[in-house]
């Protein structure tokens, strides 16, 4: 059994501050965990505005605390997100997330990350990542 808080978790080194300052990301569960998939707690900062395309990985993303939205550039739309809101990127959807204020999302990632993913030129997260020990 894997108990571990989100204060350890921030305190050994799982905690990662994106280069941008768009968000930070603590990585509750990761791929030497062993368990097919990652659990992070991540901060979008308010004010945030910024592409991604996870390329290699799928995610669920799940929103504790505050407002935003996720626009899919496919086809141009924009869904609301607010406590509660659950967006999938089923499809390796590239999209845009804006932050109205400070969100706090629960993420799940497939295949699972390494733990010191930050997001590459084209917004994905490489599958080669350095892994943390911690």
């Amino acid at each position: 059994m894997i108990v571990r808080t989100l204060a350890e978790a921030q305190a050994s080194g799982r905690r990662i501050v994106s280069p941008d300052n768009n968000w930070e990301s603590t990585r509750m569960l990761l791929r030497n965990d062993n368990m097919g998939f990652s659990f992070h707690i991540t901060t979008i900062y308010a004010g945030a505005d910024f592409r991604m395309h996870y390329k290699n990985h799928l995610e669920s993303v799940y929103c504790v605390s505050g407002e935003g939205e996720v626009e899919t550039l496919a086809d141009g739309k924009k869904y609301p997100i607010a406590p509660g809101t659950l967006y999938i990127l089923d499809k390796h959807d590239e999209h845009i997330l804006r932050a109205f204020s400070e969100m706090t999302m629960a993420c799940v990632f497939n295949p699972p990350l390494s733990g010191k993913e930050v997001h590459n030129a084209e917004g994905a997260y490489e599958l080669d990542a350095e892994e943390i020990d911690a």
